[in-house]
């Protein structure tokens, strides 16, 4: 199994997802299609790496093989981290401050 095949069915199986949800969420007509992307029998094309890396939001780099970079979010992950983790849906207002804090923060970092 290629790198790629392995990433690809980890992180599928790590947010629960069936192979026929995935196909579909990235525009595919056929589940056979992802599967045999998994199974490493075919490869997909850079369009759909590019949708599958924005599905399982990681790089396509990491889908191909390379490490994950290390501590690099952006403010939209931030974002869903922290609205997530009270389920509330926050105000518009909140949304600003937020984003302009992790903004600050992420740029301070580099």
């Amino acid at each position: 199994m290629s790198k790629f095949s392995e990433r690809l069915t980890n992180l599928r199986e790590g947010k629960g997802w069936s192979k026929t949800y995935v196909a579909k969420t990235i525009g595919l007509s056929s589940m056979q299609t992802y599967a045999n992307w998994e199974y490493g029998r075919t490869e997909p094309d850079f369009e759909n790496v590019s949708r599958l890396a924005d599905l399982f939001n990681v790089t396509t780099d990491y889908l191909l093989g390379h490490k994950q970079p290390k501590n690099k979010i952006t403010i939209q992950q931030a974002m869903d981290t922290i609205m997530s983790a009270d389920g509330k849906e926050p105000t518009e207002h909140d949304r600003k401050i937020m984003e302009s804090i992790i903004k600050a923060y992420l740029d301070n970092r580099e």
